[in-house]
């Protein structure tokens, strides 16, 4: 199993990233709340994560809100690869605690992989591993209990409650903030044994 919360880290080039943003983007502050990207809109940076925790939010036709994805510091951060293909994003980013990101703007990576093929690998293969996790998370919420999610899901991130509301942490396990209480207090039951 990863040691990874986002599994897609272990199946890219995490160094070229990280130095792709740190050396040669900007450092930008993001308030509790702000977004880094919009849903419907391009998404204009990638970023690494130099501190706080960021959520992946979709919504429904309602406009209910679903957390579908979580970062964390010293990850990476963008709408997937969506924008390097020029479309929009289907998710909204979200900063749940302050953050400081290492942005890279996105039409600077466009403009290079026009001219540089081993670029362009990179980012086909970071395409293949993000949707390699995303599709792993899908076929959890079928395969999986919900109390397999939830244990797979803290011991990944043990101070998990201690970064997202519990409110946000069920939407991420499909499931209601009750059910997400009573799996909590069914875990600290058994370790308590």
């Amino acid at each position: 199993m990863s040691e990874n919360f986002n599994t897609y880290i272990d199946h890219i080039e995490p160094d070229f990233w990280r130095e792709l943003c740190v050396k040669e983007g900007k450092l930008r502050h993001y308030e509790r709340g702000e977004e880094f990207a919009k849903v419907g809109e391009l998404a204009r940076y990638i970023g690494y994560i130099k501190s706080g925790t960021l959520k992946y939010v979709a919504f429904s036709s309602e406009g209910t809100e679903h957390v579908v994805g979580m970062e964390f510091e010293g990850e990476f951060v963008s709408d997937s690869t969506f924008p390097f293909f020029g479309k929009k994003a289907r998710v909204s980013i979200v900063a749940v605690t302050p953050c400081e990101i290492y942005c890279f703007p996105v039409q600077d990576i466009v403009k290079r992989m026009r001219e540089d093929a081993k670029l362009k690998e990179i980012v086909m293969h970071t395409t293949e591993a993000i949707f390699s996790t995303v599709y792993d998370r899908y076929m959890a919420l079928y395969c999986k209990t919900p109390q397999e999610r939830y244990d797979e899901l803290v011991n990944r991130h043990p101070d998990l409650f201690d970064l997202f509301s519990l409110k946000d942490i069920a939407s991420f396990l499909n499931i209601t903030p009750t059910h997400l209480s009573r799996l909590r207090n069914a875990k600290h039951s058994r370790v308590g044994l």
